[in-house]
């Protein structure tokens, strides 16, 4: 019987970090120990690095994810352990997880079964602290703002105009929306404010997109905190909050060294959530991985039509990456569940629920056509898979021109994974990427979320809100205009209700707010229902957690 990952992860051999890093070719004075296990790799090793050639960039991405499971970062971490086996020098760079969803009800993202990242306690929790920084960084904007307002507001701030939120990293839905500076006059002045979880706070975006420390201060200064009372913006640089905000981030800029099970080096830094962010881990990370390796694999939040879309049009474009290849990562389970089957129901063998959850894989499989990176299909077995399924999914696959791999790494590790590690080398050697992104940035603000609804999602129209007309044109008068588009909507389908599963037809994406990031670099569309805080669901994870006397952790994942 297959142990927990929990207990496979406190039975995991760690190697000290020093020796993994010395592995990597790294001096002392090219990281920082956090405790025997963890560091924090010097800024400085990239301008090091600088004339090392760039290796091969691979995204792992998926279909959208549904609760019965599909496994994207398990399958990225086992095609690194599945590379190294093979002698390839691969690194792993990916986003660290929010206490959000760890106690929530996602559960942990440091992959499972033997296809994990350790030390897994302390990445799902604490781990160096990186979104506690965030979370104050934020926060004391927020502070510095009310502050200048209640000291005689010599900015002119309109209280009513206020676009900057407090942050924790909780799902809290009950402080969405409050009313802050009660308890007269002492107590600030009061208004109307809200939370939003720290992953989607533009700190998190501008340290994962920022190249050094300069250029996360210069992103720093620009952002727009509030609006005066001539509806002119006022910015974090106005509030005189950009040296405090960036002196809380040194360290937190810093990307994270830790190791697989089987002591292979990974690259943790930055965690923005793609469906309500832009999905990806740190610029910095990915440069650094690139630098130091052959192969580096990242992932991008949720599904293709999320994270993929946003790696490509945000992360790519601003930091000029070229991704080299693309791994879509599906289960028959979850493909059973967009054909229309219950998740009771997934055991048994169905074909034509399969055929028809097909239809969502294979709109992934087109959209990422789209940027013209070579792509293949890992499929993440289960237990319960009949072998006429994987036959019947590997023909379809097949069918639409592309290659597919079958992974096992969660049961098995390493060997589960060579047969998707063989494919993605193919690919690799045999494919050349002409990466593309999918709109121009001199096209209006409106085109620009045309095209991503109707060529990513496969939208029939775009309805907007009075408030997304107005905002629009407010950015277009603030030059923002020439921005790339970060939708946030559901991840759990193409459109933006979560109940469409498959491949919806003749729908429309509503539009909602338009939020300019300013420092980040690009502007979000708010879709459907979407909320930038989450809320715990009726049976949160946090409820099977405890720490017993001897100190073991259980139940985190």
């Amino acid at each position: 019987m297959m142990l927990i990952d929990t207990t496979i992860a406190q039975n995991a051999k760690m190697k000290n970090i020093q020796i993994i890093a010395k592995d990597l070719g790294l001096s002392d004075n090219d990281f920082e120990m956090y405790g025997k296990y963890k560091a924090k790799i010097s800024l400085d090793l990239l301008q090091k690095l600088n004339k090392n050639k760039d290796g091969k960039l691979i995204l792992v991405t998926s279909i959208n994810p549904t609760p019965a499971g599909e496994g994207k970062t398990t399958t990225m971490i086992g095609l690194h352990q599945a590379m190294r086996k093979l002698g390839k020098n691969s690194i792993v760079a990916m986003r660290e997880p929010s206490l959000g969803p760890c106690f929530g009800i996602k559960g942990g993202a440091a992959g499972g079964g033997y296809a994990q990242v350790v030390p897994m306690e302390d990445i799902n929790l604490h781990f160096t602290g990186d979104i506690h920084a965030i979370t104050t960084a934020n926060n004391l904007i927020s502070a510095m703002l009310d502050n200048s307002i209640f000291q005689g507001n010599p900015l002119k701030i309109d209280i009513n105009n206020i676009v900057w939120k407090r942050v924790m990293d909780l799902n809290d839905r009950s402080l969405r929306n409050i009313v802050c500076g009660l308890g007269g006059k002492i107590n600030g002045i009061p208004r109307e404010d809200g939370f939003d979880i720290s992953v989607a706070s533009e700190i998190m975006a501008i340290l994962c997109l920022a190249t050094d420390l300069n250029d996360l201060k210069q992103r720093v200064s620009k952002i727009i905190v509030a609006y005066n009372t001539n509806s002119e913006p006022i910015t974090v640089n106005d509030i005189n909050a950009t040296g405090a905000v960036t002196l809380l981030l040194k360290d937190a800029i810093k990307p994270n060294l830790v190791q697989t099970l089987d002591n292979y080096p990974v690259l943790i830094h930055g965690g923005p959530f793609a469906n309500i962010a832009h999905g990806c881990n740190s610029v910095i990370a990915t440069k650094l991985a690139l630098k130091l390796s052959d192969y580096t694999i990242t992932e991008a939040g949720f599904g293709a039509d999320l994270g993929a879309e946003k790696f490509f049009d945000i992360k790519c474009r601003q930091a000029n990456l070229n991704p080299d290849g693309v791994v879509i990562v599906t289960t028959i389970r979850a493909l059973k569940m967009h054909g229309g089957l219950n998740k009771n129901e997934l055991e048994m063998e169905n074909l034509e629920a399969l055929k028809n959850g097909m239809k969502n894989l294979e709109k992934h499989i087109e959209n990422i056509e789209k940027f013209s990176v070579p792509s293949l299909i890992a499929i993440n077995i289960f237990e319960s898979d009949s072998h006429n399924e994987i036959e019947l999914l590997t023909n379809m696959c097949k069918k639409n021109g592309v290659k597919v791999a079958i992974s096992k790494v969660w049961e098995l590790g390493a060997d589960g994974g060579i047969d998707l590690a063989n494919k993605v080398i193919e690919m690799l050697e045999t494919k050349k990427s002409n990466f593309k992104p999918l709109y121009k940035l001199d096209i209006p603000i409106k085109e620009k979320i045309e095209i991503i609804s109707k060529e990513i999602y496969g939208a029939n129209n775009i309805q907007y809100s009075q408030k997304a007309i107005n905002n629009i044109k407010k950015c277009d008068n603030q030059g923002f205009s020439n921005l790339p588009i970060c939708i946030a909507k559901t991840q759990y389908s193409l459109s933006d209700q979560a109940s469409l599963l498959g491949k919806p037809e003749n729908f429309t994406i509503n539009i909602n707010d338009i939020i300019p990031n300013a420092g980040a670099g690009f502007i979000v569309a708010m879709a459907g229902n979407i909320m930038r805080m989450p809320g715990l669901p009726k049976i949160p994870a946090a409820n099977n957690m405890d720490i017993l006397d001897n100190g073991k952790i259980i139940g985190l994942f």
